[in-house]
């Protein structure tokens, strides 16, 4: 045997044992594999459906959105119309109550608009919103940055109220422009695989 491998040989079984035994070794996580207590499991238990059943009690209106927005949001998304720089864009298209029109099919496609109902941003800027901090909105904040959005995107009047009522009930612009999941046939028209 040369002399080379006298040496590399033993070096790599001694490097695949080594390799070996590092990933028999058990990693260990935090809390992994602790059963979650029904308090944990419920805190996670936050999601707002269409109808808004599961809304908190709270209200907002556009003027108070604007004053949360330019304190807790323009950090992140920025400040002005759609003409400027910042994630505002994917948030606004138009200026206050004058959505722009033409970007897809005549359609507004934005964030908020694109959304087929009111409380998805609801949730959404409940549970994500500011990304430092999430959830750190109360319900009465939350509900006037909402307002705040749909006003500056044609899809409420700046006076308009938001509250647990008055928020499912906002009629999105996209709201029928999703299909169903799975598909619904007529009777006369079903696939034989359906």
């Amino acid at each position: 045997m040369p002399c080379s491998l006298k040496f590399l040989l033993p070096a790599m079984i001694l490097a695949g044992s080594v390799a070996a035994l590092a990933q028999s070794q058990p990693r260990v996580y935090p809390g992994l594999g602790t059963p979650l207590s029904q308090a944990d499991i419920q805190s996670f238990d936050r999601m707002i459906g269409p109808e808004g059943k599961e809304l908190p009690p709270g209200r907002g209106t556009a003027k108070e959105g604007a004053a949360i927005f330019a304190k807790r949001c323009e950090i992140c998304h920025g400040k002005g119309t759609n003409e400027e720089n910042g994630l505002l864009r994917s948030l606004v298209i138009g200026s206050p109550g004058k959505p722009y029109r033409g970007a897809f099919y005549g359609e507004e496609r934005n964030g908020p608009s694109y959304y087929p109902y009111a409380t998805i941003a609801w949730d959404y800027i409940n549970r994500a919103m500011p990304p430092s901090n999430p959830g750190s909105l109360a319900p009465n904040d939350v509900y006037a940055v909402v307002a705040f959005l749909y006003y500056w995107n044609g899809i409420i009047k700046e006076n308009d109220v938001m509250d647990e009522k008055t928020l499912p009930k906002v009629v999105m612009p996209n709201r029928n422009g999703f299909v169903p999941a799975v598909p619904v046939y007529p009777p006369e028209k079903k696939p034989s695989w359906y």
